[in-house]
């Protein structure tokens, strides 16, 4: 009897101190009050918020793990509060995902282009976008592991090494560091510009033409299709 209580109380220890906070922004009460019941469900303590100035004062008073912005809010629409919250060091590496009703590609890729790191149309499916939520956080974790595993491929970030079905493969350093890059959040699209400043950085001036040099002959020396080309996008990585 005893033995079982100590264990409860070691779960709701554990469960305690690894409670993420999300916050949810979103001018339609019904919207939010399915997503907070969805998200507490789970587990997740949630902070919500009716527009965008709300969103930004409770972000920096909880300083949630995660935040869902409503592109489309009274005041301060989501593209804006995600700039906004992009500028604070707090918020750098905030995960955020964006809710539109507008489905059209360019809002999308402008979504993404503001730091977002998924993006969900409306109508919304509870179940989607807990999916989201919790694939979201299971990469956060696996960053900050040196060692990324996806099925029968292991990348080793610090030792510089790429294992596929236990057999090594080798990399020129760049071809390594934009596997990397792209397996760390596997069906992340990455665009081009984000693949260039984090890979080449800033001060080095390269073409589109170097990313798709690069992405070919990783396709080549891995002998697998698992980098996926988003036409006018950027790239992703699926096993």
């Amino acid at each position: 009897m005893i033995a079982g209580y100590v264990k409860v109380l070691l779960h709701n220890y554990f469960f305690m101190i690894t409670t993420r906070k999300v916050l949810i922004a979103d001018d339609e009460p019904d919207i939010l009050e399915i997503i907070q019941f969805n998200l507490q469900q789970e587990g997740y303590d949630v902070v919500t918020a009716k527009n965008g100035d709300e969103a930004i004062e409770k972000a920096k008073k909880t300083k949630p793990d995660l935040i869902i912005l409503d592109i489309m809010m009274p005041g301060k629409n989501g593209i804006e509060v995600c700039n906004l919250l992009r500028m604070m060091p707090d918020f750098k590496e905030t995960l955020i995902i964006f809710l539109s009703a507008m489905s059209d590609e360019s809002t999308e890729i402008k979504g993404l282009e503001t730091g977002a790191d998924d993006y969900l149309t409306k109508p919304i499916s509870p179940k989607v976008l807990l999916s989201k939520v919790n694939a979201l956080f299971r990469r956060l974790h696996k960053e900050e592991s040196t060692t990324i595993k996806v099925g029968d491929m292991e990348i080793d970030r610090e030792k510089y090494l790429v294992k596929l079905t236990g057999e090594d493969i080798i990399l020129a350093r760049k071809e390594f560091e934009l596997l990397a890059l792209l397996a760390s959040k596997p069906g992340k699209v990455f665009l081009r510009n984000e693949i260039l400043n984090q890979i080449w950085g800033t001060e080095v001036i390269v073409g589109d033409r170097t990313i798709d040099v690069h992405i070919r002959k990783i396709r080549q020396k891995l002998g697998l299709d698992c980098i996926t080309t988003v036409k006018g996008v950027g790239y992703k990585f699926e096993m």
